[in-house]
């Protein structure tokens, strides 16, 4: 999946490739709503994360003009305006979806495959299985052999980070800017304790490890 990312702040930016690239998907950034125009208007994507306020042109005026020449790329703005009024506005002239900031990569994520899979109009079950784990991306369920797990959504988003990159491993910077956003405090322990939920659900006593910690690192899923 391609996406066109439009946003000043070199630091969002990077947040977002950062994590979109982990995901999975294709990006090309751009800082300006005239340089997101021509580059949408040559180029095919499947959705457009932009800015709200942007150097020159704002974010609402090239939803607008996408939707006015008949572009159908599926949009969700960004905006540190959080008024429901603010929101209204956008979704009436084009956008699909708005994130106010500050936001966690994981809730812009799963908005971005919920809006691309609306779009698209599929129904179709999306799988990911590894050993004797199975997750349903679509109704967001994880099945461990064969029975159902019950996960919180950052348990879910945690372990689908897993089961996408067995053996690769991840720091807890990466997953509190993933799940908690950019501006978080980095000497917190919410990743530990999340990490230590979610073995408890799919570790079965006397069965090897699966998730495992490398000191100072991170966390690694190795598979069985």
């Amino acid at each position: 999946m391609r996406i066109l990312v439009v946003e000043d702040d070199p630091k969002i930016t990077s947040f977002l490739d950062e994590g979109f690239a982990q995901s999975g998907f294709s990006i090309d950034a751009v800082t300006t709503a005239e340089a997101a125009w021509e580059l949408a208007s040559s180029t095919r994507f499947d959705l457009a994360v932009v800015d709200l306020m942007l150097p020159g042109a704002d974010g609402l005026s090239l939803v607008e003009r996408l939707r006015s020449e008949g572009n159908p790329i599926p949009v969700i703005v960004l905006s540190a305006k959080r008024a429901v009024e603010e929101r209204i506005r956008c979704l009436e002239r084009g956008a699909d979806d708005f994130v106010p900031k500050p936001f966690a990569f994981g809730e812009l994520l799963a908005r971005t495959q919920a809006v691309v899979r609306r779009v698209r109009g599929s129904s179709e079950q999306r799988t990911l299985a590894l050993d004797d784990l199975t997750m349903d991306l679509s109704s967001r369920e994880l099945f461990l052999a064969g029975e159902r797990v019950d996960l919180q959504p950052r348990e879910f988003m945690l372990l689908e980070h897993f089961l996408r990159n067995p053996g690769h491993l991840f720091s807890k910077a990466y997953f509190l800017e993933r799940f908690w956003g950019y501006n978080v405090d980095p000497q917190t322990n919410v990743i530990d304790v999340l990490v230590c939920r979610l073995r408890k659900k799919i570790e079965r006593e006397g069965a090897p490890k699966r998730i495992h910690t490398v000191r100072g690192a991170g966390y690694v899923y190795r598979s069985q």
